[in-house]
Order: C-alpha cells, then sequence, then structure tokens
C-alpha cells in the first residue's frame, strides 16, 4: 500500500520579493522551499516581482520598468509581477491587485509570505477574507532605522492576522521585538538546501575544484560585499594567516574592500571571484580549506553559505553574533570554530588551529557535513513546513517524515 504524499491536496501561494534567476538568500529559500513543498504533493504558486527589464539580467536594483511575465519552474507557477518603479525599497507594481486576486481566486489553503517585505505587507493589510497566513520573517529591519519605524505598525498588523510567524531559528528570536511581541505564534523553521551538488559533485565541479587547488590554504568567503559580512576583518585576518582568500560576489563594498586589501599589503593574495555558477562555487568549496562566515551585525540572520560548505564537508570559522542563527548552523568545536564578532586576531587563530592540529580539520568537516544531511536537506525544510502548517490549521500531520540519506563519498 502506497503512502500518500505529505503535501497531497495542500494549495500554498508563495509571497517573495523576487525569484531566482535573482540572486539572494531569501530567493534562493523561497524557491527550494517552493520546488520541495511541490515534490512531496503540493500545489504551490509563487508571486513577486520581475526583477529583469524585457526577460534580462539578475539585478534586484530598479533600472527600469519590467513587464509582467508567468512561468513554471518545474511543478511551481511563478508570476513575476511588472515593476513600475522602486521607491524606498518599495516596488511599484501595477498589475499586483489584480494578480494576487487571480491567484486567491484559484484556491489558497495557505499563503506564505517571506519578510522583510514592505510591499506585500502593505497590500495584505487590505485585503479582506484572507487565507491562513504564515509569515516567514528572515531578518529583522537593521540599518534602516528611519524607515524601519514608519513601517513598524503596517508590519505588526500583518504579524497579528498571521497563523504563524517562522523563525529561521530560535536563536534569533530573543533578540527580535517583532518576534517576541509574537512569541505564542513563533515557531522555528530552519532554513534548507538541495544537497545533492555538493555531496555528489558534477564532474564540472570537480574540475572546477582541480582549478582551485592551491599549494597551501585555501580560505573562502561567499556573499554579497555589504556592511554586515565583515569583509575587513576577514581581510585583516589574513594579514596574521597563510594561504589565499578568495571572495566570491559583489557589493557594493568591492571597491573600498579592494583599497584595505592594498593598504594591508594582502592584495597579491585576495583572489576577487565575482559571481560564480553553482559548479564553480562547489569546486571552490571543496577545494577551499575553511569557510570564512565573518557577520558583523543580525542582518546576518542564518547564512546558507554556511550549509553549502558544511555540505562540501569543510568545516566553517562562523562569529558570535548575538541573538542571531549564524553560530546555530554550525556550531562551535562540532562542525567549526566560533569567533568574536570583528575579531580578526582571534579569525586568524581559529584559522592557524585549522592548520596546526592534526585533524581537527577533518573532524570538523565530517561532523559539519553530518549535520548538513541530518538538519538543512530541502526535503526536511518542506516536510517541517507541511507540518506547521497542519499543527495550525488543526489538519492531520503529515506522514512519511524524510529518510536520511548516505553520505556521499568525498573522491
Amino acid at each position: 500500500m502506497s503512502v500518500p504524499l505529505a503535501g497531497a491536496g495542500l494549495r500554498v501561494l508563495h509571497l517573495g520579493k523576487f525569484y531566482p534567476p535573482a540572486s539572494g538568500g531569501m530567493e534562493s529559500h523561497v524557491q527550494t522551499l517552493a520546488r520541495a513543498q511541490a515534490a512531496l504533493g503540493a500545489q504551490v504558486e509563487v508571486l513577486c516581482a520581475n526583477h529583469a527589464v524585457d526577460g534580462q539580467g539578475t539585478s534586484h536594483e530598479f533600472h527600469g520598468r519590467s513587464p509582467t511575465r508567468e512561468d513554471w519552474d518545474g511543478l511551481v507557477r511563478v508570476t513575476r509581477l511588472g515593476r513600475l518603479a522602486s521607491v524606498a525599497r518599495m516596488d511599484v507594481m501595477p498589475d499586483l491587485p489584480r494578480a494576487l486576486s487571480r491567484a486567491l481566486g484559484r484556491g489558497v489553503d495557505v499563503v506564505h509570505l517571506h519578510t522583510p517585505n514592505p510591499t506585500w505587507v502593505l497590500a495584505l493589510d487590505v485585503v479582506r477574507g484572507l487565507p491562513p497566513l504564515f509569515i516567514t520573517h528572515h531578518s529583522d529591519v537593521i540599518r534602516q532605522k528611519v524607515a524601519g519605524a514608519l513601517f513598524k505598525p503596517f508590519e505588526a498588523l500583518l504579524y497579528a492576522r498571521a497563523r504563524r510567524v517562522l523563525a529561521t531559528s530560535e536563536a534569533y528570536v530573543p533578540g527580535s521585538p517583532l518576534l517576541r511581541a509574537f512569541r505564542s505564534k513563533v515557531r522555528a523553521l530552519p532554513l534548507g538546501l538541495e544537497l545533492a551538488p555538493y555531496l555528489q559533485p558534477s564532474n564540472a565541479a570537480r574540475e572546477a575544484e582541480a582549478r582551485w587547488r592551491a599549494e597551501g590554504p585555501l580560505w573562502l568567503m561567499v556573499g554579497r560585499l555589504v556592511y554586515y559580512k565583515g569583509l575587513f576583518t576577514a581581510l585583516e585576518a589574513l594579514t596574521r594567516v597563510p594561504g589565499r582568500l578568495v571572495v566570491v560576489g559583489q557589493g557594493p563594498l568591492e571597491a573600498e574592500a579592494r583599497r584595505r586589501a592594498r593598504a594591508l599589503g594582502v592584495e597579491g593574495r585576495v583572489t576577487w571571484a565575482g559571481y560564480l555558477p553553482p559548479d564553480a562555487l562547489v569546486g571552490a568549496l571543496r577545494a577551499a580549506t575553511a569557510l570564512w562566515f565573518c557577520g558583523n551585525a543580525r542582518s546576518e540572520a542564518y547564512g546558507l553559505s554556511q550549509v553549502e560548505a558544511m555540505a562540501s564537508g569543510k568545516p566553517v570559522l562562523n562569529t558570535a553574533i548575538p541573538h542571531s542563527g549564524v553560530p546555530w548552523v554550525s556550531l562551535h568545536e562540532q562542525t567549526g570554530l566560533t569567533v568574536p564578532v570583528g575579531d580578526a586576531a582571534a579569525l586568524a587563530a581559529a584559522a592557524r588551529r585549522l592548520l596546526e592540529e592534526p585533524g581537527l580539520a577533518q573532524r570538523l568537516g565530517h561532523a559539519a557535513r553530518e549535520r548538513a544531511v541530518a538538519e538543512f536537506r530541502h526535503d526536511v525544510m518542506a516536510w517541517r513546513s507541511l507540518s506547521l502548517y497542519a499543527e495550525a490549521l488543526g489538519r492531520p500531520a503529515p506522514v512519511a517524515a524524510p529518510t536520511a540519506l548516505r553520505l556521499a563519498e568525498t573522491a
């Protein structure tokens, strides 16, 4: 007798800011969750802004009017709403009311909003008869203090209507005033990834790994080059350890970071890799000695690149950001080493431990892979999300939880 799929018959509408090929952690998460829920039998649709002009580009920044278009990402229906303008991080999308009405008219059991997202919060605040609402709270608004204060009442109004508010980790909740205000309805839904590309790398990824291989240590940073990534701390730490730092990502701080590297005398030991295609990134992770994850603010709430490194069997050197999920994803002395925020000397000392203590890097890397497989797989995340929906809606819990995967052998 076959077991019914966990999401069979459930209709889920995700509301996100953008959707891949737009880059970004929230964008990738929405896609991963939507695909995984659909694979478990749910009917899944996504509404988001169209990041591209005339179907081209991957930038989040507004560079001109974009059209509305609908397509399918496998089993997931994706409607990308055209943008007329972008004001104070809010997208003006004339087709939003009609598209939302059409999506709800097709029948929806769950509306799942991903925040921060001012456009959708304001839009949903005025919708009457909204289906059961679930909100994944990816991060507090940290730096935009004035805009955040003005927006707070509208956000609180919508959170009060939500059946559940999903934090990416329990560790993030105590430091978030908004999550604390709705603590009774907060549940944890850790972010997950499709791990197969890291556990079973393609031939192209292995070829990229061979190209990245170098004599001596190879340290890796992955993410947008923005203030909360701690790039300057990493550059200072590099002055105290051997090896090369590969910086994967683009962003507004690149020019300043290049000047800082030159001033510190490490310019010749930094590779500015920019955006890397998936296989090239997997290859870089496999070639690295460790991932440096140097976040310095609660804007860094989780860090999916940590999971990528862990699935690749690599230890993570991360930072003890107060009330952030970062040090929870990779655990100190278990899957990596955690150092104080902004402490370049401590980061360098942790890196040297990996080089000098026999077997330490291998032990941490092995445990990192085991934790990634057990906790951060996409199907585990999707099953947990369906369980949370069922609990809040008073429905039977889904059966057939994902079974553990056998760890792939590392060549």
